[in-house]
């Protein structure tokens, strides 16, 4: 079923689908009741299973092959000394950077696709990625910060870009075609921005500058991987705690007032905690662009199921940017391209194929 745009954009937008079945299941003496969505979980499981078996092959190859056996092996404490120093302190902390960014790209571009009713309300497409970005560089370029201050520099960049772009986007902007292309307008500034101040630097500042706006998981260590994983413990429980009130909120804001949702306060709660999860991520690897545009569809598109889909997208997110680590470390080899390479040529054409398909309904 489709409805008008309400902000007059002649584009359509199609109705939430109707929730699957779900098992409700009782805890704690039956005091509290959590509802299942089985084909949700199914999903959550399988794309597991793939995130584990990447992640041993991952941890076996390079210049010093490992078979997996010996993989799992040093895994699980019993591996030689040369092993346990390759796979724990070279390869391991790469990988989970990898599996912690993609997952929390993945739920930050699920939350503001949800929040938007949009497909292209992503993280990457409405700027937050490109802020985030410009904050890092301003650190890099002009304080002359370490990788401690392009980390702040990267978080401050994007809360700033999300309260610029909510606040231009006026009280109702934070829903539809409004908040996207007031998005992509300042992210197009950020990025002249980002431009002039690589333009201005010196050589060796601007070439690691350059490397830093790439997205890049070399080199990255466990100095990532602890701020990653706090910040997830801390915002995931959150934002699948949102996830109800967003499921009504895709309705519109009139539906989603008469069923008691409080509209404004879930909409700057998104921000916040979308927000968090993609600076953080830019901040350790990066803008590695399209993950946060890519991850949730394709988990709506496998669970089948209306809102957000949080935890599916965590996974989805996770195991596509281990994937496509993989596959920029091996495609080309010996040559290793960065991983934002490759999701940035991939996610061109899914985007161009986005549109098109957006463009369509548009006509319809």
């Amino acid at each position: 079923m489709t409805a008008s745009n309400p902000g007059g954009t002649g584009v359509t937008t199609v109705a939430p689908p109707a929730p699957p079945p779900v098992r409700r299941v009782r805890a704690l003496g039956g005091r509290i009741t959590l509802r299942v969505d089985r084909r949700a979980s199914i999903v959550c499981a399988a794309l597991g299973a793939v995130i584990v078996v990447v992640a041993v092959f991952s941890l076996g190859i390079g210049d010093y092959p490992i078979p997996v056996a010996e993989v799992v092996r040093t895994l699980l404490g019993q591996g030689t000394p040369a092993t346990d120093f390759i796979v724990h302190e070279l390869r391991l902390p790469r990988l989970l950077t990898a599996v912690l960014v993609g997952a929390a790209l993945g739920v930050g571009g699920a939350l503001f696709q949800s929040m938007s009713r949009n497909p292209l309300g992503s993280p990457d497409v409405v700027g937050f990625d490109t802020g985030a970005a410009t904050g890092a560089l301003v650190v890099i370029l002009l304080l002359g910060g370490g990788g401690t201050g392009t980390a702040l520099g990267a978080v401050a960049g994007g809360v700033l870009t999300a309260m610029l772009v909510y606040l231009l986007a006026g009280k109702r902007g934070g829903s539809g075609f409004r908040l996207i292309l007031i998005g992509i307008a300042v992210g197009a500034l950020l990025d002249a921005v980002n431009a002039y101040l690589i333009t201005r630097a010196e050589f060796t500042d601007a070439r690691q500058g350059v490397l830093w706006l790439t997205g890049s998981l070399d080199g990255r260590g466990w100095e990532q991987v602890r701020p990653l994983a706090l910040v997830l413990v801390v915002l995931l429980p959150l934002a699948v705690l949102l996830g109800r009130d967003l499921r009504m909120l895709e309705l519109g804001d009139e539906p989603a007032r008469a069923l008691g949702v409080p509209v404004e306060r879930t909409r700057l709660g998104v921000m916040l905690i979308g927000v968090g999860l993609t600076a953080t991520a830019t901040a350790a690897a990066g803008p590695i662009a399209f993950i946060a545009l890519t991850a949730p569809q394709v988990a709506r598109r496998l669970t089948r199921s209306g809102g957000p889909n949080i935890l599916p997208s965590a996974f989805m997110g996770a195991a596509l940017l281990l994937g496509g680590d993989l596959a920029a470390q091996r495609l080309f080899h010996p040559v290793t391209l960065p991983v934002g390479v490759l999701t940035a040529g991939i996610g061109g054409l899914y985007l161009a194929w986005l549109l098109a398909g957006q463009w369509r309904k548009g006509l319809g």
